[in-house]
């Protein structure tokens, strides 16, 4: 919770706004905020909400994540040719045994599955 108030201080100085300042814009109370930034309480997820909107930051900035303000970027993990055999099983207990499709529909969905996102 150390970190929370570190990073909700640092916003704030940022942009030279006084504790009672900031209660007002967001909506708060200045004791509150003080606790908040002292470690001494967490503020609820609607707060954290109208402090990630009042400086346009991401709640992965505000939760020190990371420090990029815009949060983190996850990206679509492209398949491994050592993840193919669980996948091979997965995709093989997916289908009915026995119908003349089955092969080119498993390895139709094989080959997506494995070169991903272009």
């Amino acid at each position: 919770m150390k970190e929370l108030g570190k990073r909700l201080r640092v916003l704030r100085e940022s942009v030279g706004l006084s504790q009672a300042k900031l209660a007002q814009e967001i909506g708060s109370n200045q004791s509150s905020i003080n606790r908040y930034e002292n470690g001494q309480a967490a503020p609820t997820v609607e707060l954290l909400r109208k402090y990630a909107d009042y400086f346009d930051v991401s709640m992965d900035y505000i939760f020190a994540r990371c420090d990029d303000p815009r949060g983190k970027l996850y990206e679509n993990r492209i398949m491994k040719q050592s993840d193919a055999p669980e996948l091979r099983d997965f995709i093989e207990m997916c289908f009915e045994p026995g119908s003349p499709m089955n092969e080119r529909l498993k390895e139709s969905l094989f080959q997506m599955m494995t070169e991903g996102k272009k």
